[in-house]
């Protein structure tokens, strides 16, 4: 085999965990932004709720926001933890993906012609790992929809209880008025 050739066989063999990498690493971006954003997001619940629990009497819509900030602040902890985790799982595939390349690097440079399946083995391994990485991704999603679900629910039902003075005399809603 001529050298050019051999040498963009080595370059084709090192590009496929390059792609990889860029995509494990554009994960890792985005889940470090929710991560930030969850934090954040944990942070004034518990400022909010700290001030109600400070509070010596509440009244019922207070209880009701109480209970609505604890429920909250659990999934987002959850959120969190599976978050944190998730970050570890798709660097240890970046770790991977990373390996795999410089492996190849150095069995063509050093000539080793037995052996073959490690780069495989290791662009698999890697590739399991995304895949966990996604399916925590997939579950923290869903506990982020049952919290906007419930903060939701919460505004809907306090809009209810301050909107009951937009109701004129004959007890129309002001915006079914003509």
């Amino acid at each position: 085999m001529d050298p050019l050739a051999k040498s963009l066989a080595i370059l084709s063999a090192i590009i496929t965990p390059t792609v990889l990498i860029l995509a494990t690493g554009q994960l890792i971006l985005t889940t470090s932004q929710r991560l930030s954003r969850t934090i954040e997001r944990t942070r004034k619940i518990s400022e909010s709720f700290e001030e109600m629990a400070m509070k010596k009497e509440l009244l019922e819509l207070e209880v009701f926001k109480k209970e609505i900030l604890f429920h909250l602040m659990i999934k987002y902890v959850r959120r969190s933890k599976l978050l944190q985790k998730t970050m570890s799982i798709l660097y240890s595939a970046l770790v991977i993906f990373v390996a795999t390349s410089i492996v190849i690097g150095i069995m063509d440079f050093l000539n080793i012609s037995f052996g073959g399946y490690i780069p495989i083995i290791l662009t698999l391994s890697g590739a399991c790992f995304v895949f966990y990485g996604a399916l925590l991704l997939f579950r923290e999603s869903r506990i982020n929809l049952q919290a906007i679900n419930d903060e939701m629910d919460f505004l809907t039902k306090l809009t209810k209880v301050q909107a009951k003075d937009l109701l004129d005399k004959d007890g129309k809603r002001w915006w079914e008025l003509e």
